[in-house]
């Protein structure tokens, strides 16, 4: 009861922090005129205030503060250096752009400081794919990696309005819920209080006078906190999966479901970029939510719903086979669906460095076709 009670008054407050002061952020932003100015890349046409992420750092660092007698490593103390750093780059890269390499250096030294606490350690894949224990080198190349992969990976996905929010929303309504179960308060309580800030964003997001954006400020420190989730998911010790709906030695391919929005998103972009002979990390409109936005003439707010009920539903899908499938066939599936969308994405455009002009050429294409059947008609049915 205490938890719940806790729970409570921890989401009505981050809710409420950050709605009330967002709308100060906003005005602070525009009489500062430190706006979001479209490009050749963005979804949306006029100047945009951006740095509503800096609501989401104060919550995050006030409720790390209300509830850490709840963690047994003082987990709370490693986290919030890295949350600080990742706060500075991004808000820097938000008012002067920086380069990937000093992102990937901040990113990696914001990491370090969560996988140096013992409560985070992988000690063993439990059987996935054979796989028992893991070393200590080992823990730290593979926290590392798919820690920094996350970071960058809901990054990149944050292109148009409400998708960060809904993507977000949807993996810690899971994550929180996993935690709960497994007996890990502390991180659902984490779990709670940005969500709490995602919820209250999401009305500014996708709103026509008074809209902002998270910014690298925002989806850096959301993607970092995801990625602490999710080395603390992979973390846990057979006693904590009494409650949980899956096999233990299925959590790697469950983690994997949860983030198979950015994840897909992430590698689908840098396959393209490098059979482009482009960097990874070189900017373009190859994104999932870009494809549905030009191609299929979706809203925003349509894409952003659509890809959020994807992601909900595969992961219930992966959670429902993980009571019962061996993980070598579920492994099968993941595969068998990454192919399936990659092909289904991939066969709409492969240069996407002339999407727009391809855009204008099916336009032309389509104009072309009204303007000579309309003359056909003309022929046929001359007027007296």
């Amino acid at each position: 009861m205490y938890f719940l009670e806790s729970a409570i008054v921890l989401f009505i407050g981050a809710f409420l922090l950050t709605y009330l002061t967002i709308p100060k952020i906003i005005a602070v932003v525009e009489y500062k005129r430190l706006m979001d100015d479209p490009n050749h890349r963005s979804s949306h046409k006029g100047r945009t205030p951006t740095l509503g992420g800096v609501a989401f750092f104060y919550t995050l660092i006030f409720a790390l503060f209300f509830i850490k007698n709840w963690n047994d490593y003082d987990e709370g103390m490693f986290i919030i250096p890295g949350l600080t750093i990742l706060f500075i780059v991004g808000l820097k890269d938000d008012l002067v752009v920086l380069g990937p390499l000093s992102k990937l250096i901040a990113q990696g030294l914001a990491v370090s400081f969560v996988l140096a606490n013992e409560g985070f350690i992988i000690h063993s894949l439990n059987g996935f794919l054979n796989i028992n224990e893991i070393p200590y080198f080992l823990y730290l190349i593979i926290g590392g990696f798919m820690m920094i992969t996350i970071i960058n990976s809901y990054n990149l996905i944050d292109g148009i309005d409400g998708l960060a929010s809904i993507v977000g929303i949807v993996i810690l309504v899971i994550y929180t819920t996993i935690f709960y179960l497994s007996g890990e308060h502390y991180y659902a309580l984490i779990g709670l209080t940005l969500n709490a800030c995602l919820m209250a964003f999401f009305g500014y997001n996708i709103s026509g006078d008074r809209k902002i954006f998270m910014g690298d400020t925002g989806s850096l420190i959301v993607g970092f906190i995801i990625s602490v989730l999710t080395l603390k998911f992979l973390s846990l010790t057979p006693q904590d999966y009494t409650e949980l709906p899956f096999l233990l030695e299925n959590a790697p391919l469950i983690a994997i479901s949860i983030l198979i929005v950015p994840l897909f998103d992430t590698a689908r972009v840098f396959a393209i970029r490098l059979a482009n002979k482009r960097g990874p990390f070189s900017p373009d409109r190859n994104h999932t939510h870009h494809v549905l936005i030009d191609y299929w003439n979706l809203s925003h707010k349509q894409a952003s719903f659509l890809i959020g009920c994807f992601n909900l539903i595969f992961v219930m899908l992966f959670i429902v086979l993980g009571s019962t499938a061996k993980n070598i066939g579920m492994v099968l599936m993941l595969v068998s669906v990454v192919l399936i969308l990659g092909y289904v994405f991939f066969r709409y455009n492969y240069n996407f460095s002339t999407l727009k002009q391809k855009i204008k050429i099916k336009k032309k294409v389509s104009h072309l076709k009204t303007k000579i059947e309309n003359s056909k008609k003309k022929k046929e049915n001359p007027n007296p």
